[in-house]
């Protein structure tokens, strides 16, 4: 039986296949939107398939009861950790008017849900690392206990407000957790062609924080890391920056054809370290998780997933003057 590295970071055998469900129901949710959107029933899907050991990972070691994310677009597992559920997240591919991010009004990924504590996010990439400070500064400065969490592409890392950010929690040592994902591609620039340092983690120590480069298809790793970086930020030790090292195994979204930019051969390389089987072997190995438990969560899954797909499609979609409220004041009227 191998070593439990579960336990030994504290967490229980339940912690474990809970993190292994959310991760697993990211991928069925996503590869269902595939198939949707080949089907033409979904206008646009962007991936979290290869990054879901990353996302679940890091979601578990902060408390999801207080803490505030600013998620970006690859995220799903973040956000289901963060009480999403299957059914808001077709609302928002089916683009209905029950879609509880933006009733239907932006594309899928675009996340934002304030009763979970998710930041609307936007379309420009990496706006969301400034929101996450702002509110970590909110915090700071009204003496509230929470910290704040926001996660982007290694490619959104050369952006500016990736500078603004990093550079505004550091000087104001603000309770705040910055985790790039890099998926080795910027949409099809490769990383050698992003940075001219060896990891993303080696710019921290430009803005007076830490910096750490961990295996992003390794959920347990990323954890640690995330837990180490949490409770630095709630200590008052300030921000940190986690680079989860993973790969993105699908076209950057629905409208890319990686097959200009990457080649089968590096492909099937890279899905042999996909998280997803890889942590079942682990929880295979200690005993956690059985073939049949795997059957049954496999059966739970695919059954919210139908659920979810069901209810989405068939719910209605916003009344055409909706598009109209929460942009311009109506004239005569009092919203």
């Amino acid at each position: 039986m191998a070593t439990n590295r579960h336990e030994e970071l504290g967490l229980s055998n339940e912690d474990v296949l809970q993190m292994y469900e959310t991760m697993l129901m990211a991928r069925k949710i996503d590869e269902r939107m595939w198939l949707l959107n080949r089907a033409g029933k979904v206008p646009f899907v962007i991936s979290c398939q290869g990054q879901e050991a990353a996302q679940v990972g890091a979601a578990y070691a902060l408390n999801k009861d207080k803490d505030w994310i600013a998620p970006y677009y690859r995220d799903m597992g973040v956000v289901l950790h963060f009480g999403m559920t299957p059914k808001d997240l077709m609302l928002s591919a089916f683009a209905k008017a029950e879609d509880p991010n933006s009733g239907g009004r932006q594309m899928p990924g675009h996340f934002g849900q304030r009763k979970n504590r998710i930041l609307t996010g936007s379309s420009p990439v990496t706006t969301q690392l400034p929101h996450a400070v702002g509110v970590a500064l909110a915090a700071k400065i009204k003496g509230e206990d929470f910290i704040t969490f926001s996660t982007l592409g290694e490619g959104s890392s050369n952006q500016g407000d990736f500078h603004e950010g990093m550079n505004f929690a550091g000087v104001h040592k603000l309770p705040t957790v910055i985790m790039v994902e890099n998926n080795k591609y910027a949409i099809s620039v490769p990383v050698e062609k992003q940075l001219a340092c060896e990891n993303v983690s080696d710019r921290a120590v430009g803005y007076g924080m830490p910096g750490v480069t961990v295996d992003g298809t390794d959920p347990l790793e990323v954890y640690r890391v995330m837990k180490e970086a949490a409770d630095r930020a709630r200590s008052g030790e300030g921000p940190s920056l986690i680079e989860a090292v993973c790969y993105r195994l699908t076209a950057h979204s629905s409208d890319d054809d990686q097959r200009l930019y990457r080649d089968a051969e590096e492909l099937e390389a890279e899905r042999k370290l996909d998280p997803i089987p890889k942590f079942a072997a682990y929880l295979k190995d200690t005993g956690v998780l059985s073939d049949e438990l795997n059957g049954e969560i496999e059966k739970r899954i695919m059954q919210q997933v139908n659920e979810a797909t069901d209810y989405a499609e068939a719910a209605p979609y916003a009344d055409a003057e909706y598009a109209l409220r929460h942009v311009y004041a109506e004239q005569g009227g009092n919203d």
